[in-house]
């Protein structure tokens, strides 16, 4: 597909903790005719599915496989322990890696923490999602370290959350294929990134319009108007007088001038 053909839809792919809801929001006020569709990836699906073409582009948790995936960094989370709320950690305001050190911390097989070393103590088995090991919270067998996002998901009344100061932090980034870098992916990065409406980035910028020519005023006779300097070609001085003659109908020659007729008579010898 490429930038210049327009799809049905532009689907868009979210893994769990991740909340579209107010891009989607931006997307359907800007471009109305063209109907945004969601589609929920587990985080071990989530690259599959943009580079199978399942979806334009995706939400998903860093990191990111450069080779042909394209991604934008968005926001870290913040990490916490889930825990009864009748738990020790639940009265502290914050805990370390080391006040876990003697709990059993579960390590699903969704994880989406990078950990150089496991924290607590391991389960006999490790549970197949984070849905499953929150079941496993609620029954006192151990704790679970997620991000935070991840946490309100699975809410539940009986379970509370504390920030866990050193754990490794989760990254939400929006990624899509390099080679599926469509017009309407540019639209929504723009939206993702807080462009304006009227921003050019992601669509073909509108064509400047001609500037319309100004009329200048015509000079000379003929033109509505006075002429150049009312004495070229008119034979009338500026006065509307005939050029050459004065006032009296003379020839406008200086009185007593030779040849004058307004002279004196010369006498006779």
């Amino acid at each position: 597909m490429t930038g210049s053909e327009v799809p049905h839809s532009f689907r868009l792919a979210y893994v769990p903790g991740v909340t579209p809801s107010k891009w989607v929001r931006i997307w359907n006020e800007r471009l109305p005719d063209v109907p945004l569709t969601l589609v929920a990836v587990s985080p071990t699906e989530a690259f599959g599915v943009l580079r199978a073409g399942g979806a334009d582009a995706g939400f998903v948790r860093l990191p990111v496989d450069r080779t042909d995936l394209s991604a934008i960094p968005l926001y870290t989370e913040t990490t916490v322990v889930v825990v009864p709320k009748d738990h020790l950690v639940a009265a502290a305001e914050e805990v370390s890696l080391e006040d876990l050190a003697d709990e059993i911390v579960f390590h699903p097989l969704d994880d989406t923490l990078e950990w150089e070393q496991l924290p607590g103590k391991p389960a006999i088995e490790r549970p197949a999602t984070t849905a499953d090991a929150i079941e496993l919270v609620a029954a006192g067998v151990g704790v679970l370290v997620v991000p935070q996002s991840l946490a309100r998901l699975h809410h539940r009344k009986d379970l509370t959350y504390r920030p866990v100061s050193d754990a490794p932090a989760s990254r939400v980034a929006l990624s899509w294929p390099q080679e599926e870098t469509t017009d309407l992916v540019e639209e929504f990065i723009g939206i993702v990134r807080g462009r304006t409406v009227n921003s050019t980035r992601g669509r073909a910028p509108t064509p400047p319009q001609p500037k319309a020519k100004r009329k200048r005023p015509e000079t000379g006779a003929g033109a509505g108007g006075k002429a150049g300097s009312g004495r070229a070609g008119s034979g009338r001085s500026t006065s509307g007088k005939p050029a050459g003659k004065n006032a009296r109908g003379g020839s406008g020659a200086p009185k007593g001038a030779k040849g004058s007729k307004g002279g004196k008579p010369r006498r006779r010898p």
